[in-house]
């Protein structure tokens, strides 16, 4: 089927239509008419040919029973008015009063998508602006019929309007091309559900970013081919009103049940607590807050709440970067999934793959999912693919139900170069992905084999542990200049005086301050003077030449400081102890010459300043590490496991490019001289 052929001319009869509300609406609200006008002419091009039996029946029993109308209708929705768009116009002055009753005539599940669209409001601006009666004649004439515009069709042309009046929309707001589309679901029934083809299956299906619904209604049309006995449950949620209207008459045309399409933020509440999908299609939003200012109301609490719970879908140590929510969505999918047997596949951007470090909720969701053998598949797509962004998109297959062959391994495919060039670009669209390249993709996929376009890795791959490195404790020690007015300005003067908290302090009436802020004030003022004090007797007792010996310079340190007043009440001799040690330290230089400082127990001390951190992977010994990696450059180097419950040392990520990269080696000097010199001689012919 092609896009260009099927609906280019109802897209452009729609865009026409638009056009005529300048003056009444603004280009950017143009959508606020268009969407419930599309909606509305295609539910009544749906039932045309059932209305005059519902309405025979409601005329003749106005309480006939729901579930007997929508029987008559051939749809999960009616109406009983007897009035079309067509039958509207014939009475052009009660046109805005009557287009409101038809209105209301549908079912409660159609009246509620029309109010979510604030349809009322926009009858009586059109009816003002005297755009209402040219607005309702056009689309009384365009032919939304689903035996001449199926839904594909008709989901390219909702999104298509979408898309052209939401020019500055989020990347991966609304929908996904629907060859992308086609691509996800390929990839999700490809594996782990040959019994879905059994007599009689309930197949549950979810989408919990659903957009306009696309990912849901090619699902249900390729589980209808390959499945032709079993039940189909869509289930859906949507956090814009507009877009969910969109899905939701398309789901109830498809048959659905509207209860499960919600209007819902999926961060704030999962809508189906109970329920387990077979199959996850989703495209959640890239780089969208879910805390913060940026975030909406409410979420940042609802998802903190939710972290803390012992079955709730977010860990609370797999809290991702307040500014992106996609690692939650990713985790929300793995709580939704059928636990003996659920599919997924979710599209995001690099980020996911990579973002944050060892300890970050982004590095330990990864892990989470490496370490649970949840990932079955990477597949890296073109940029230039999708509607509202150029970027590069990546498809993640996830599974509760992974092959034997696949149990502990990572497949990553390298679909990058697999595109061809559109003939016209849509927004950032300017490629698309033909039918027999998806093929390709999911047959590289089905094969599991390794190969120019896909590498097949253990999860250990991905996974790492991060190691410190110190150098043993070797210093040259003078009281130099430099050093103390180092001293006078680092982290050292915030811990023993902190200027700043005692100026907050000191602008705080004495009547509002606690007892606890009035200790806390009279004591930073007593350790001020101290301070300077200290600074003062360093300076006169500047050093021409550096020592290399740690105690005796010590000593020397403590007899300079030994008048030095106390610098807080009841000082205690470890804590002046501990001023003198910080002192000696900051007096100090890393030095080789130095001799290497021992513990009493004849271990070596080593050097905290000196301290680097090795990434190893797990399935590395990080002793053969450091022989490669660290001794030959720093021989008496050590390394260090400092993770422990309240220390996060061991992380994930995904660097799938890597794994692809092809070294091209770069032009020659004298061939790039030789370039430049010519555009050297082009440029001066020109200039004469």
């Amino acid at each position: 089927m092609s896009y260009q052929t099927d609906v280019k001319r109802q897209i452009d009869t729609v865009f026409s239509i638009a056009n005529t509300l300048r003056g009444t609406y603004q280009p950017d609200k143009y959508r606020d008419v268009i969407i419930p006008m599309v909606i509305l002419r295609r539910l009544e091009c749906a039932l045309t040919a059932t209305k005059d039996d519902v309405c025979a029946a409601y005329e003749k029993n106005a309480s006939t029973p729901e579930a007997v109308l929508k029987r008559k209708s051939g749809y999960a929705f009616y109406n009983t008015s007897r009035y079309t768009l067509s039958k509207l116009l014939a009475d052009a002055p009660n046109l805005k009063k009557n287009i409101k009753t038809y209105v209301n005539a549908f079912s409660p599940n159609i009246k509620e998508i029309f109010s979510d669209l604030d349809f009322e409001k926009n009858v009586d601006k059109m009816a003002k602006g005297s755009k209402l009666t040219g607005v309702v004649r056009k689309f009384s004439e365009l032919d939304l019929n689903p035996e001449h515009v199926n839904n594909v069709a008709m989901g390219y042309m909702f999104e298509e309007v979408i898309r052209r009046f939401s020019e500055n929309a989020e990347a991966g707001d609304h929908y996904t091309p629907r060859e992308v589309v086609r691509l996800v679901t390929k990839l999700a029934l490809a594996e782990g559900c040959e019994d879905l083809a059994e007599p009689g299956k309930v197949i549950k299906v979810g989408d919990f970013a659903c957009g306009t619904g696309g990912m849901l209604s090619v699902a249900k049309e390729q589980l209808e081919e390959t499945c032709p006995s079993a039940t189909i449950y869509l289930y859906g949620q949507e956090v814009v009103p507009d877009t969910h209207a969109v899905a939701l008459a398309d789901m109830l045309i498809k048959g659905q049940r509207a209860e499960n399409i919600k209007l819902a933020d999926t961060m704030k509440e999962d809508c189906f607590p109970t329920e387990r999908m077979r199959l996850v299609l989703m495209n959640p939003p890239f780089g969208q807050a879910w805390g913060g200012n940026d975030a909406a109301d409410g979420v940042e609490k609802a998802v903190i709440a939710e972290s803390k719970k012992l079955d709730g879908r977010f860990g609370e140590n797999r809290l991702p970067a307040k500014s992106d929510m996609q690692l939650l969505f990713m985790q929300h999918v793995i709580h939704k999934l059928d636990p003996d047997a659920g599919r997924a596949c979710v599209i995001s951007n690099g980020s996911p793959l990579f973002s944050g470090g060892t300890s970050s909720g982004e590095s330990q969701t990864r892990r989470w999912l490496l370490e649970n053998d949840y990932i079955e598949a990477i597949v890296g797509l073109p940029c230039d693919l999708f509607y509202n962004t150029g970027i590069g998109i990546y498809i993640w297959v996830l599974s509760k139900n992974k092959s034997e062959r696949r149990r502990g391994k990572v497949q990553l495919i390298d679909a990058t170069g697999m595109w061809e060039k559109m003939r016209k670009s849509l927004g950032n669209k300017r490629k698309i992905v033909s039918d027999s390249q998806i093929e390709e993709i999911v047959e590289v996929y089905k094969s599991f084999k390794e190969g120019e376009l896909s590498h097949i890795l253990p999860c250990e791959e991905f996974l790492y542990k991060e190691y410190a490195v110190r150098q043993p404790l070797q210093r040259s020690y003078q009281i130099t200049d430099e050093r103390i007015d180092a001293l006078s300005q680092g982290k050292f003067k915030e811990d023993f005086h902190n200027p700043a908290k005692a100026e907050e302090l000191s602008l705080i009436d004495d009547a509002d301050l606690t007892e606890k802020q009035k200790k806390q004030r009279d004591s930073l003022a007593e350790a001020e003077p101290v301070f300077e004090q200290m600074l003062s007797l360093l300076r006169e007792n500047v050093m021409e030449e550096e020592t290399l010996d740690w105690e005796g310079f010590s000593k020397k340190v403590k007899g300079i400081l030994a008048e030095l007043p106390d610098y807080k009440v009841k000082e205690t001799p470890a804590q002046r102890k501990a001023v003198i040690d910080k002192v000696v330290d900051a007096m100090s230089v890393m030095d080789k010459r130095a001799p290497i400082r021992h513990k009493r127990d004849g271990s070596i001390v080593y050097d905290d300043a000196t301290k680097d951190v090795e990434i190893v992977k797990l399935s590395e010994n990080v002793e053969d590490y450091c022989e490669r990696e660290v001794y030959p450059y720093v021989p008496d180097a050590q390394w260090f496991d400092e993770e422990d419950e309240k220390h996060v040392k061991t992380g994930a990520e995904i660097p799938f490019t890597r794994y692809f990269y092809k070294y091209e080696e770069p032009e020659s000097s004298e061939k790039l001289l030789e370039e430049f010199n010519e555009l050297e001689h082009q440029l001066r012919e020109l200039m004469n």
